[in-house]
């Protein structure tokens, strides 16, 4: 018999082999865990039928472990899937996970009605979410237009009547809060509260899993996207609060670029998903080059990014950093051997000529970019 006749195992099978075994026996660690927490928060001896979650709500938060392991080390990505199941999960019109830094509460993943306040911050004293992380235990707040521990004029800003708030704990220090909140009184139930408290805690297994080396650890997993480490979509609506922010401050102007890539898709097909996770940090090593300190370049999901240029008070100037991206962006490049095609499509927004606000100027971005991408597409 001829060596090439014998069935040998590919070392790329034996890598993914190893992976799902590996993925396996996270989601056996996870699912056994959370179980232990279920046990718990379910059986004590204050616990009743109304303040213990449904077997529905219980299974559905164990499918959604089995998600969070085979997430790994990406905490951002974890906050992101936590809110939006909880949404669910709860039934509540918003779901936020803020972060304590220094003073302030961060929003750093958001759902629902929430979607446009990622990057808000909020002062961390006289609100619920501080209030729950002193008292580290879950907070209910069944009517906020009466309940003097919430701040007030935020929640009516926001439409908030009702909210629940847990605390994240990581490593027995509170860091954080899981926040739902609903635009009409008496929302939620005690069994809310304590569902809440065990999504929660799913989060702070992950922030243990992903940081373990403290605070400044812990604020990098949370603000950096885990492909490209460059920022993600949560630290960049924090940039550009801040950039708006001083740019009212100072009276100065700032730009705001939305670059979605052209053929990823392509390459995932033809080439395995490994060239196009390659292709998207050859994108960001890019991108990176062509910035300044003072500039911010995040990763926004999928195959879109995000840019912030401040200071910049022409036109001129930011058509001319657009340009150079361009030249630089659609060059070839080589992975394993092979010389891809790499090209973007940019579009851009100047502080204050096109907005004042962030909804307008990604409008104006957004357009333009996509605007770029049909005329591309049209003669390819």
């Amino acid at each position: 018999m001829i060596l090439g006749q014998y069935k040998t195992k590919p070392v790329e099978a034996e890598n993914w082999d190893c992976k799902q075994k590996a993925v396996l026996t996270a989601v056996v660690i996870a699912t056994l865990w959370f179980f232990s927490i279920i046990v718990k928060n379910t059986t004590r001896p204050d616990m009743d039928s109304n303040t213990t979650p449904t077997p529905h709500q219980l299974l559905a938060v164990i499918r959604m472990q089995t998600k969070i392991a085979k997430m790994g080390l990406d905490l951002a990505g974890v906050m992101s899937l936590v809110t939006e199941q909880t949404l669910t999960v709860i039934g509540a019109l918003g779901a936020v996970v803020e972060l304590a830094e220094g003073d302030d509460m961060v929003y750093r993943a958001v759902a629902g009605a929430a979607h446009n306040l990622l990057g808000v911050r909020l002062p961390r004293s006289h609100s619920l979410s501080g209030l729950c992380m002193t008292a580290n235990m879950a907070v209910l707040s069944e009517d906020c237009e009466v309940d003097d521990r919430v701040n007030r004029d935020v929640c009516r800003r926001i439409g908030v009547r009702s909210l629940v708030t847990a605390p994240l704990i990581h490593q027995d220090i509170p860091v954080g809060a899981l926040k739902v909140y609903a635009n009409v009184p008496y929302a939620f139930s005690d069994a809310d509260v304590t569902l809440l408290s065990l999504m929660a805690e799913t989060i702070a297994a992950a922030m243990y899993r992903s940081a373990k080396f403290g605070e400044d650890a812990l604020f990098r997993q949370a603000t950096l996207d885990a492909l490209t480490g460059l920022a993600n979509r949560a630290l960049f609506f924090d940039r550009f609060y801040y950039s708006i922010s001083r740019a009212r401050r100072e009276r100065s102007g700032f730009g705001v670029l939305i670059l979605d890539m052209d053929g990823l898709k392509p390459i995932n097909d033809q080439f395995g998903h490994r060239a196009g996770d390659a292709a998207l940090k050859e994108i960001g090593r890019r991108l990176s080059l062509e910035l300044r300190q003072s500039d911010t370049v995040a990763r926004l999901g999928g195959d879109e990014f995000g840019l912030i240029l401040s200071p910049m008070d022409r036109r001129e100037d930011l058509i001319l950093v657009v340009r150079r991206i361009v030249e630089r962006c659609n060059q070839y490049f080589s992975f394993e051997g092979r010389i891809l095609p790499l090209r973007v499509s940019i579009g851009e927004a100047l502080y204050p000529d096109d907005g004042e606000e962030i909804e307008p100027l990604l409008e104006v971005a957004e357009h333009k970019m996509h605007l770029l991408k049909r005329q591309y597409h049209s003669f390819h």
